[in-house]
């Protein structure tokens, strides 16, 4: 298993106490606009719950958690039947054959009647049928983690975490930009080892995020001398706001306990899920709620790969499906590994050694597939990289090249994707196609993003709420627009005089010699301006012959 030494977690300690002052206020400034979107979603659940029930998890937000959304399937990695076990007698821990029960048996946390616990206890009572998705989310890598918390010597509460954090989803994102079944901003996981490429994002890797989650709960700990209510207050809302609170409660003579502090809707609720979800835990036979049975037992296990490889020819080779493999390597971005690292696949315990085995077997050039590329005229490493869907610098290694010359001719070796990038379903790109491709209203309008578009002036000119243009493409609406992505925009009237009654249709009309924009929008009796709108990231200064341009028609009008 990776691990996380002693000297390791000291020096990473130490790192964490001499950040920057700069980067401490980048991070608190992204959790402030965290906590400001989470009360902002609120208030647009309780104005419109309707549409915006829709559009986020109005539950969560009405109990001050930042609603996650979940953008892959639940993907179940054995066919194993749900059984449900009753906790009852006090066993051994490490001797129960239901995970569940060796968590509950080494439960301490002080568990406070108040009002605040109990409305998070009720709901999870209330809603039985989450635990069995997060269960079957949770079941292959619960086991690694609970034997993560306890080689640490730290409360098996955290092991819970996750279900407040994220439902146990390493595909879980935020509208604050937070990430990963441990729910990390970009900030924060950076600082604790989280490395974030176009490759690959640490904070959606089961192992990288369960080691940083680990180190900055120890680092919060510390630093609330002892105090894990103060810590998990401070994983969520950030350590500086916390800090601020207990100042003023002493400035004022006023306790300084979890309890007492002014923190944000959010936080005041987030620390009492967790308590909740550990009285019920502790009293199951009690509360009469089944918790679904995880088998005390690893389920998955990291296997060292030394250099890239295809996540396709990783599944053939493992004997599972390539959709298989992504859910237990979130982390993975595209459709093949790091080639900077980290060289490591999470795999079912029962297929490890075959896979290794077979690993071994293979020569090291057979895994990636290769195309031999004839330089055009025209060519660049940034243009080649984009069309075989890779980066610059694996090109230059491949090749060993030292800069970004090539000349026409000259034939270059590009690694590419063994089957159709739409093979690769849980892909960052491909959830992105799933995402954007949902219906939310009659119409899809697109958007190539300029220089200077933002999701506010966008809102407006769409005349679309800010939030939703952003979910729609799978984004915070704090996330930078960058020149050259494509945006959906869902849309129920297409033109500026459309009437209530009217039937749009769309159209993809072919561009003639001679045609003129003006031309073509008095054919179709549509307004001028409207036909650039639908067109805007296709129209240049000249129509060219054979030009596609998207028209909607009121066909009762036509």
């Amino acid at each position: 298993m990776f691990k996380l030494g002693l000297v390791g977690l000291v020096m990473l300690l130490s790192g964490c106490q001499a950040t920057d002052l700069h980067s401490q206020q980048k991070i608190e400034s992204q959790k402030q606009q965290e906590q400001q979107i989470a009360e902002q979603i609120n208030l647009s659940c309780e104005q419109q719950h309707k549409l915006a029930e829709e559009l986020f998890d109005c539950t969560s937000a009405s109990q001050g958690t930042i609603p996650v959304t979940h953008p892959a399937e639940i993907v179940e990695l054995d066919a194993e039947p749900d059984n449900y076990v009753e906790l009852l007698a006090p066993v051994d821990p490490q001797s129960s054959e239901n995970l569940w029960v060796r968590i509950q048996q080494q439960l301490n946390f002080d568990i406070p009647d108040n009002n605040r616990v109990k409305a998070q206890k009720n709901w999870y009572l209330q809603h039985p049928n989450y635990m069995g998705r997060v269960a079957t989310r949770a079941k292959p890598f619960l086991h690694y983690i609970v034997e993560e918390i306890e080689k640490n010597q730290m409360p098996l509460e955290l092991v819970l975490l996750p279900i407040v954090e994220s439902a146990f989803d390493p595909f879980a994102y935020s509208h604050g930009r937070a990430a990963g079944m441990w729910q990390f901003i970009p900030g924060t996981g950076k600082r604790f080892g989280m490395k974030q490429t176009w490759w690959y994002d640490g904070r959606r890797d089961v192992v990288a995020s369960t080691q940083g989650a680990i180190a900055y709960l120890n680092y919060l700990h510390k630093m609330f001398d002892g105090d894990w209510l103060h810590a998990l207050a401070a994983y969520n809302s950030g350590e500086g706001r916390v800090k601020r609170s207990i100042k003023r409660n002493k400035k004022a003579g006023k306790p300084t306990d979890f309890w007492s502090l002014d923190l944000p809707k959010e936080t005041r609720a987030y620390v009492p899920k967790l308590l909740a979800l550990s009285s019920i835990l502790q009293e199951a036979d009690m509360q009469a709620f089944d918790w679904p049975a995880i088998p005390n037992s690893p389920r998955v296990k990291v296997v060292e790969i030394g250099s890239q490889i295809d996540l396709a020819l990783a599944a053939d080779l493992s004997g599972i499906t390539l959709k298989e493999l992504h859910a237990l390597n979130a982390g993975f971005n595209r459709w093949a590994t790091d080639p900077k690292g980290p060289h490591r696949l999470l795999l079912p315990i029962e297929k490890a050694d075959s896979f290794t085995l077979a690993l071994n077997d293979l020569d090291d050039k057979k895994r990636l597939n290769w195309v031999r590329h004839k330089v055009q005229p025209g060519d660049s490493l940034l243009k080649l990289a984009k069309q075989y869907y890779t980066t610059v610098d694996v090109i230059q290694a491949v090749n060993d090249m030292n800069d970004n010359m090539i000349r026409v001719g000259e034939h270059i070796l590009v690694p590419v994707a063994l089957k159709s990038l739409e093979s690769y379903s849980m892909s960052q790109d491909q959830r992105l196609v799933a995402t954007q491709a949902k219906q939310h209203a009659s119409h899809q309008l697109s958007h190539t993003v300029k220089s200077g578009d933002t999701f506010w002036d966008l809102s407006r000119k769409y005349k679309v709420n800010l939030r939703s243009l952003a979910k729609w493409n799978g984004m915070a609406p704090t996330d930078p627009l960058r020149p050259g992505k494509e945006l959906v925009i869902w849309v129920n009237q297409v033109a500026e005089q459309q009437s209530q009654d009217a039937v749009m249709r769309s159209l993809t009309y072919t561009v003639k010699r001679g045609d003129s924009l003006a031309r073509i929008a008095n054919r179709f009796k549509v307004k001028l301006n409207d036909l650039k709108r639908w067109n805007q990231d296709k129209l240049s200064k000249y129509l060219q012959p054979g030009q596609k341009l998207k028209v909607f028609v009121d066909v009762t009008r036509t």
